[in-house]
């Protein structure tokens, strides 16, 4: 009889456990897919997640950046997110929202969650409830383990809690860290530029002309950035070498006594192309803002280290006169007395070294690249506000006549029209500057992106 009662108690319990477990599955709620972020929302890429949806491995840059979300699944990838700046799908669970449309979303949806739980809990007691007052002789046993189920529930919703705690505040850690070893950055740059130049001889006689200048520019920078600031403040110095060339245009008549004869020189069409290599360097500010815009400003010193002139005169129309006071006696170009017979054109070399003060400014846009340094295009001028360029005047002007001799005839030689008229020289230049920048990071914050890896 005892053991026929015993089977009976065991039968009760396994029929009231599987009407307790068949109403449990009735009352959970259907799992259903819902987006913690929306459409425009800022989110960062986990560096955990090392591979998109498509597959592909992300480049390096691609977690340091805030991306927007363009669309919220597809036909392929249902659970996918597709982002705005590098077009490309990822998975929801490697996104760290950085907005506020993200983070009240994923309040909703765990607030929607804990409802959900609180219902299904609440059917479940009375489902409990309801058991127990049908079988009274199994109470104790079943509010036992009932009671075991529930603890064991709280403490997992307690360690899901402090879960998402942990992780909310590595997030927000990490955010702060990443602003506080962002904040600098260096770079180098290469640059070509080339453009219009001239010297702007200030000469009672004579016109000066445009020539063309190109130059290599080795700098580097120093930038400050903020996140709450748009614009990268930056120091430039650097180092840039290059070739100029200009020209002055002169007509000359001059006169003077040379062994007691009077001689008189005129000669039209004088052409003069001056060359110059030159070195330069700049000292600038420098402002770039976030969409690419980028402006620099500041000295730059400029030092002449080789100035070759060309020099072209019109044979034809040079004429040298010379009047013999003790006879009255006037002969014009005879070879004894002195005849311009130079080859044209003439090139002559010379070292002249003068310092240029000028002002210098940079406009243009530069690119960013996948590799993380960037290419800037833009426009560039020079202009010189003081110049020590210092003139050896000449009583002859532009002539230099050597007198005959028993031995030798005269001889005469046109100097510099640069040298011998301008009484002050300035620099102007203006062009495109194209220019490649190597950026980097400064240390801690590489070291602050190896350490996020791990």
């Amino acid at each position: 009889m005892k053991t026929i009662k015993t089977i009976l108690i065991a039968a009760t319990l396994v029929a009231a456990t599987s009407v307790s477990s068949i109403s449990a599955q009735k009352a959970a709620p259907a799992q259903k897919h819902e987006f913690n972020v929306a459409i425009g929302d800022s989110v960062m890429i986990k560096r955990e997640c090392q591979k998109y949806l498509t597959g592909e491995r992300p480049s390096v840059w691609v977690w340091d950046k805030v991306h927007t979300v363009r669309q919220l699944g597809t036909k392929r990838f249902p659970d996918g997110v597709l982002l705005m700046n590098i077009y490309s799908w990822m998975c929801e669970d490697c996104l760290i929202p950085v907005n506020g449309r993200a983070q009240e979303a994923q309040e909703k949806a765990q607030q929607e969650q804990a409802e959900d739980k609180a219902a299904y809990e609440q059917e479940m007691q009375k489902e409990k409830e309801q058991e127990l007052r049908e079988a009274a002789e199994k109470a104790a046993a079943e509010a036992e383990e009932a009671a075991k189920e529930q603890t064991e529930k709280e403490e997992q919703k307690a360690a899901e809690k402090a879960r998402k705690d942990s992780i909310k505040q590595e997030k927000a850690d990490s955010i702060e860290a990443e602003k506080r070893f962002k904040n600098k950055y260096d770079r180098f740059t290469i640059g070509l530029r080339g453009g219009a130049s001239a010297l702007m001889h200030h000469a009672d006689k004579g016109n000066w002309t445009c020539g063309g200048d190109v130059v290599l520019d080795l700098q580097y920078a120093h930038y400050w950035t903020d996140d709450a600031r748009p614009v990268d403040l930056g120091l430039i110095v650097g180092l840039g070498i290059g070739y100029e060339q200009s020209g002055l245009k002169t007509n000359d008549s001059t006169a003077f006594t040379k062994a007691n004869v009077d001689y008189t020189v005129v000669a039209k069409d004088i052409k003069e192309t001056d060359h110059q290599l030159q070195l330069e360097v700049p000292v600038m500010f420098s402002l770039i803002h976030d969409n690419g815009l980028f402006f620099n400003v500041g000295p730059k010193f400029m030092i002449p280290l080789y100035t070759p002139y060309k020099q072209t005169v019109n044979t034809q129309d040079t004429h040298i006169t010379a009047y013999f006071p003790e006879t009255g006696v006037t002969i014009q170009d005879n070879p004894v007395t002195g005849k311009y017979t130079g080859q044209q054109p003439t090139e002559k070399n010379g070292i002249q070294f003068n310092i240029n003060v000028m002002l210098t400014a940079e406009i243009g846009y530069e690119w960013t690249l996948k590799s993380g340094n960037s290419l800037g295009l833009g426009a560039y001028a020079n202009y010189s506000v003081f110049n020590t360029f210092k003139n050896a005047t000449n009583s002859e002007g532009l002539f230099n006549l050597t007198a005959p001799t028993d031995d030798d005839k005269a001889h005469l030689d046109v100097l510099s029209a640069t040298h011998a008229y301008a009484d002050k020289l300035g620099y102007f230049d203006a062009g495109i500057k194209l220019a490649y920048h190597f950026n980097f990071p400064k240390k801690q914050y590489k070291e602050f992106n190896a350490k996020k890896l791990f």
